[in-house]
């Protein structure tokens, strides 16, 4: 019994997370909240029928009733988090919230299938950053003065990583976190978003030489830091989206073609002097000639991906756990074994759709600074899930960064639900922009139309 409901359950799931994605970009045919309302609706359903299906799949795999209690607090979180949200922010994306809830559904199965300790723990990190998020849009709407805070950004960013540089505890060979009462924080984490508030304030206020000479020295320091920790794949992030914006804030293309060449020579640079670079290198280029060292977890990775083919093997039926480290770095790797390729894909154009919305709220803000924080956020999100998915499947050289809501990791789930939040403030800012520019229109209008009645009657 429990056999055929695993089979079946494989392609029902596939089924619900595929109209799922459907509805992701079916809402881009809307120009409004309003008519996309029935999008909206059809994704919570497919996303609380997805979610079941696979913890029906765990509780008889199972037979274990923790597991039903667990699903019971899961689906009263997310259907709090969409309610909730609609109720105090009606002018609110209904989308990222949507995908976020979708996101965090997914990372919740097959965590609970990889640990259960800590599918509890990030439950319960989760919830607590979800509350705390809520108040996030508000400030963002309200809050007027972070746009002249450029320095204090650039200053206390540098200073939350330096401290990681004298202090954190060193893992794996790097310096990443660090402890408080018990509690270890990593840093880079939520420094990003500081640096994307630093660059959009600095270069919103002028692009003129000296100004972008003094921002990439800043920024410089920042990545500088993170490579003084070995932290690299930070470093790489943090690198990029600094190009990124100069060029968007700027329009100058040499500034692009400055930055893509000096990226290439520090990633020789870094090859050339980190020893463990130089060994992801060799996995990357390839694993099977140190498959007992260094390409074990990409080997490991290749094979689970294979092994589930287009609808998987089913949860529990797989061995994800035979790669180190699945829950944080190679969490993708367990999805596409046990969930399929087909779901796989799906929950990357999921990632993709919020990237798209993301960009399509910076570029219709008119303030620059607000629009210049979405494309900074949305550029950290979409090529950290780059970094994730293309290190498990051998794409690029493994970077250790987690899949945004997916991964294990109090810091990273934490950092990406603030960064949700923010562009949710974000958009009511432009729907806000957009009803006083719709209310200028139609004053205009009407003292045209006023103009062209008193012109008649004269004449």
């Amino acid at each position: 019994m429990e056999l055929y409901i695993t089979e079946l359950s494989k392609y029902i799931i596939t089924l619900f997370i595929a109209l799922y994605t459907l509805e992701c970009f079916l809402v881009f045919r809307h120009p409004d909240e309003e008519s996309r309302a029935g999008c909206y609706i059809r994704q919570n359903l497919l996303m609380f029928l997805v979610h079941f299906s696979c913890f029906l799949v765990i509780c008889f795999e199972t037979g274990k009733p923790e597991y039903l209690l667990f699903y019971a607090l899961q689906q009263i979180l997310l259907f709090a988090t969409i309610v909730l949200f609609r109720m105090i922010y009606p002018k609110g994306n209904r989308l990222i919230v949507n995908n976020m809830c979708m996101l965090l559904s997914i990372g919740f199965v097959i965590l609970s299938r990889l640990s259960f300790e800590k599918a509890i723990k990030q439950f319960f990190i989760v919830a607590a950053s979800i509350i705390a998020g809520m108040l996030i849009p508000y400030f963002i709407h309200h809050l007027k003065f972070l746009k002249t805070l450029t320095w204090v950004y650039a200053a206390v960013g540098a200073a939350a990583l330096g401290i990681v540089l004298i202090l954190g505890a060193t893992t794996y060979g790097s310096k990443l976190s660090y402890s408080i009462a018990g509690l270890t924080f990593q840093p880079s984490e939520f420094v990003k978003i500081i640096f994307v508030f630093f660059l959009a304030s600095a270069l919103s206020e002028s692009t003129a030489f000296p100004r972008i000479v003094l921002t990439s020295v800043l920024a410089g320091i920042h990545v500088l830091v993170l490579v003084a920790s070995r932290d690299l794949g930070s470093a790489l992030i943090f690198f990029i989206v600094y190009v990124l914006m100069v060029f968007i804030a700027t329009g100058n293309w040499l500034y692009l073609l400055l930055g893509s060449a000096g990226g290439g020579a520090a990633a020789v640079f870094a090859c050339r002097i980190f020893s463990h670079v130089q060994v992801r290198v060799q996995a990357w280029r390839d694993p099977f000639s140190c498959i007992d060292d260094a390409g074990y977890q990409i080997t490991q990775s290749l094979f689970a991906i294979g092994g589930g083919g287009w609808f998987g093997m089913g949860l529990f039926r797989g061995t994800p756990d035979s790669i180190p480290f699945v829950e944080a770095d190679f969490i993708f790797s367990a999805v596409a074994e046990e969930l399929g390729i087909v779901f796989s894909m799906c929950m990357i154009l999921i990632c993709v759709s919020c990237f798209i919305m993301f960009m399509d709220i910076s570029m219709k803000l008119q303030d620059r600074f607000y629009q210049l924080i979405a494309f900074g956020l949305g550029v950290i999100y979409i090529f950290q899930v780059f970094l994730t998915i293309g290190g498990g499947t051998k794409f690029i050289p493994m970077t250790g960064v987690t899949l945004p809501l997916i991964s294990y990791g109090g810091s990273s789930v934490l950092t990406t639900l603030v960064m949700f939040f923010i562009i949710e403030g974000l958009y009511i800012i432009r729907q806000e922009e957009g009803a006083r520019r719709d209310k200028k229109k139609k004053r205009r209008r009407r003292a045209e139309a006023k103009e062209r009645r008193t012109a008649a009657e004269e004449e």
